[in-house]
């Protein structure tokens, strides 16, 4: 194998693909990125087994081959070349790659391409095209609330199906971790209808995410019910699905909360985030106590006192108390998108509603505490 390329576009590439490498592998092989040279030009691609990621970049092809590099090693070396350099990659007959690059020499000790693991979809039963800013709206929006509990593993992901709502289709997202629950809807894109429900794992949900660079893309999604694949411009993501039945998360939200109150965002962000400032790490409890066009919140701890904060609402239900996770009460407000929130409740043991006044497609429940 040998072949020359500008430094920019190696690094882009493998910037890409070596965040799928494990800094720690049992098996060598899952270390390295597989380089594979063709007319094409060169193609990276590096696994974890439930994750593969594969870019091909213009590169100028001197003869055709594969091998296997150590991936962040690789992605250090290019990092640190200097800007507008040109990088020449080729393959030695003593297992080891020379790279050249100006006036700097690296061999580097390489893996047969032969031992690298192919993450076969198998057959994709379903595929439809979705905007990038679409599909990061989806995930930004929810992976908030993805639970890191492993034992629930098949909370560890956003949970994608389509929905029908008077005779509309919707593409949701939903993810919750047992305290909060995020749902997003969009327009279910054709091709879509009918796709089974599927769970897509944390690690991928966050490398999409950042892969999406072009906002005004045009996505390829292809999915079985084991495996999901995204197109992002040059790059190929796939990855297994959690197999696992998300909970029926419809029951979880309440239909009879009939107490609204109307805050703007920012103030009341502002003030949990004040008062919140003197609340035990462990409990992180604020209690918004609500009465006409007034909200007070308070923390109370035994070890460093009590902090009070008012402000005004919209809100003309009966006088009620409620305590909720700080932090997840900030969450939450950092995801909407308009300058007023609307929480509809119900009593101080029951979930609450959380969204923007405005009526957007984003709904969030948050599950009371104890105050």
């Amino acid at each position: 194998m040998k072949v020359t390329l500008e430094r920019s576009a190696l690094l882009k590439s493998l910037g890409h693909v070596h965040r799928v490498v494990e800094r720690r592998n049992t098996i060598p092989i899952l270390s390295n990125v597989l380089l594979s040279a063709s007319g094409d030009g060169l193609q990276l691609k590096a696994t974890d087994l439930d994750l593969e990621v594969t870019e091909t970049t213009p590169a100028d092809v001197g003869q055709k081959g594969a091998t296997t590099l150590p991936a962040h090693t690789l992605y250090e070396i290019v990092r640190k070349l200097p800007d507008g350099a040109q990088v020449s990659l080729e393959a030695g007959d003593n297992g080891q790659l020379q790279l050249r690059s100006g006036r700097s020499r690296f061999n580097l000790q390489s893996l047969p391409e032969g031992d690298f693991p192919d993450l076969a979809a198998g057959e994709l039963t379903h595929a439809f095209k979705i905007t990038a800013s679409e599909l990061k709206r989806l995930i930004d929006k929810t992976q908030f609330a993805i639970s890191s509990e492993e034992t629930r593993y098949y909370l560890n992901g956003v949970f994608m199906h389509v929905a029908e709502v008077e005779g509309q289709a919707f593409l949701r997202a939903v993810a919750t971790d047992g305290h909060r629950l995020a749902r997003l809807e969009t327009p279910a894109p054709a091709g879509a209808v009918g796709m089974p429900g599927i769970i897509v794992p944390r690690k991928a949900v966050a490398e999409a995410q950042k892969l999406i660079e072009d906002p005004d893309a045009e996505i390829g999604v292809e999915l079985s019910s084991t495996k999901i694949r995204f197109g992002i411009g040059p790059v190929m993501l796939t990855t297994k699905l959690i197999d696992g039945s998300f909970p029926d998360y419809a029951r979880v939200i309440p239909t009879q909360n009939d107490k609204f109150l109307t805050v703007e965002r920012r103030d009341f962000a502002e003030a949990v985030d004040r008062v919140s400032t003197i609340s035990s790490e462990r409990g992180r409890a604020v209690k918004l106590a609500v009465a006409e066009g007034k909200l007070v919140l308070s923390v109370t701890n035994p070890d460093s006192g009590s902090a009070v904060e008012e402000l005004e609402v919209d809100y003309d239900g009966a006088p009620l108390e409620i305590g909720f996770n700080a932090r997840y009460l900030l969450d939450i407000a950092g995801q909407l998108d308009s300058d007023t929130a609307l929480f509809k409740m119900n009593d101080s043991g029951s979930p609450t509603i959380i969204m923007d006044r405005d009526g957007a497609s984003a709904l969030y429940v948050l599950m009371p505490m104890r105050v």
